[in-house]
């Protein structure tokens, strides 16, 4: 089964490509209820509303989350690099670069690995950022075929206009996600981009029979490791390094750990006071004694014997989910690095990535904590957040700041936008009433 890639009509049900764009911009606008968004088919509008209800950008480009080296280390050790000849020879046979369509392979987060095919489209998608290691869940760039059916678990094309983000309208794509073949756990997820030829009905097969082979691919893989390989006995020998660990505390209460060992990925909702002690490991990376991690979690004065037995359950937790994760002692520290979405926002901040740390900033750090630690850590990156938005962002992503709610309470912000706007914009006058409201409150 090779691909022939030749124009063929169908696909997803064509609605007026006018049409789309309008209702997208009402969209934007808040609109929910307007009629030309109900005309928009239903996979694409609820994509739509869980993308601009998520903040999502609907311009700019992806966030680039696996640098080079990283990216190497890291796809070589991915599920999916074992499959990618077989992926190359069932959608790009013959001549690769002119081909006239891009593939490419992620990972179950959304984010680019492998980026190959026609070479004078991939310089053309290259300019909208999708190129390797670059973000493209739903969350953080909006409707997409690769990060919608991350999010919906199934095959997914996207036609021309249907995409959230307005950069992206120039091209069509087809994908479906991949799944461990025993645990049905999602790995990744395989798209086709070009024009209009890959949103058709053949299209969507190929790329379904694509994913389904290399799910039969890794299952044959494994059982001949199997037969090969005599099978553990002990807890200990079965137990696989964490390779990546990742902490998310914005705009959450209780924080979700999300792990990845060479054999599988766990994903668990932590209490709010675990959450606070790992994220002070996280942020201490150094380690800390006993007495100061106390004082972080539980306040000035508190006692190490009142963290100790909130520390074995913790340590509980971490066993059964994540043992890569147990702490040491003396001092507590992590053996894995433990990443943050809040560190991530920093990161961006760092690297003059405004608009995308923007993005990814989905409100203030385990908003419910009163824990020392945690909130200084939360007015941290608050004010690096602010910092930068007053200081070097453009007009257009001062005006989302000013849309978020730390920036919709923040005179300053809308003082700056408000200078920052052309004489005659249509915007000024929502600002001046905004700045009113908040100078009279």
């Amino acid at each position: 089964m090779a691909a022939r890639w030749e124009t063929s009509r169908g696909g997803p049900p064509e609605t007026s490509r006018l049409l789309v764009e309008r209702a997208h911009e009402e969209l934007i606008a808040g609109n929910l209820d307007d009629q030309r968004l109900q005309q928009v088919r239903p996979l694409v509008r609820e994509s739509w509303v869980r993308s601009w209800q998520g903040r999502v950008g609907p311009e700019g480009v992806p966030g680039i989350e696996l640098e080079t080296e990283e990216l190497e280390a890291y796809r070589l050790a991915h599920p999916l690099a074992s499959a990618m000849d077989m992926i190359r020879a069932l959608l790009l046979p013959g001549h690769a670069e002119d081909t006239g369509v891009v593939i490419a392979v992620g990972d179950r987060a959304g984010r680019l690995l492998w980026i190959e095919g026609d070479r004078e489209l991939r310089k053309l998608t290259e300019a909208m950022g999708f190129i390797a290691g670059a973000n493209w869940a739903e969350d953080a760039v909006g409707t997409t075929a690769p990060g919608t059916a991350l999010t919906l678990g199934q095959s997914v094309q996207i036609r021309g206009a249907e995409h959230y983000n307005r950069l992206v309208r120039p091209w069509s794509c087809s994908a479906a996600p991949v799944r461990d073949p025993e645990t049905q756990r999602v790995l990744g997820v395989i798209d086709i981009t070009g024009g209009d030829d890959v949103v058709s009905p053949q299209a969507r097969m190929l790329v379904d029979a694509t994913a389904r082979a290399v799910e039969s691919e890794l299952m044959v893989a494994r059982l001949r490791a199997r037969a090969d390989t005599p099978r553990p006995t002990t807890i200990a020998s079965r137990a696989k390094p964490t390779r990546r660990a990742t902490l998310h505390v914005l705009g959450r209460d209780k924080a979700r750990l999300e792990t990845e060992t060479d054999l599988e990925e766990s994903v668990i909702d932590l209490s709010a006071r675990h959450a606070e002690i790992l994220l002070m490991l996280a942020v201490h990376r150094q380690g800390l004694s006993a007495e100061r991690l106390s004082e972080l979690v539980y306040g000035p004065g508190a006692s190490a014997d009142t963290l100790r037995p909130e520390m074995v359950r913790l340590r509980k937790v971490l066993e059964k989910h994540a043992p890569g994760l147990v702490p040491e002692s003396r001092p507590y520290r992590l053996r894995v690095a433990l990443e943050t979405d809040a560190q991530d926002v920093l990161s961006l901040l760092d690297r003059g990535a405004h608009r995308v740390a923007l993005t990814a900033y989905r409100g203030p750090v385990l908003p419910e904590s009163t824990s020392p630690g945690v909130e200084e850590f939360r007015e941290t990156v608050r004010a690096a957040l602010r910092e930068v938005m007053l200081s070097e962002a453009s007009l257009d992503v001062l005006l989302a700041y000013a849309d978020i709610p730390e920036g919709q309470a923040d005179a300053a912000a809308l003082r700056l936008a408000l200078e920052m706007l052309p004489a005659r914009s249509p915007r000024r006058g929502g600002l001046v009433s905004r700045i009113e409201r908040l100078e009279n409150a």
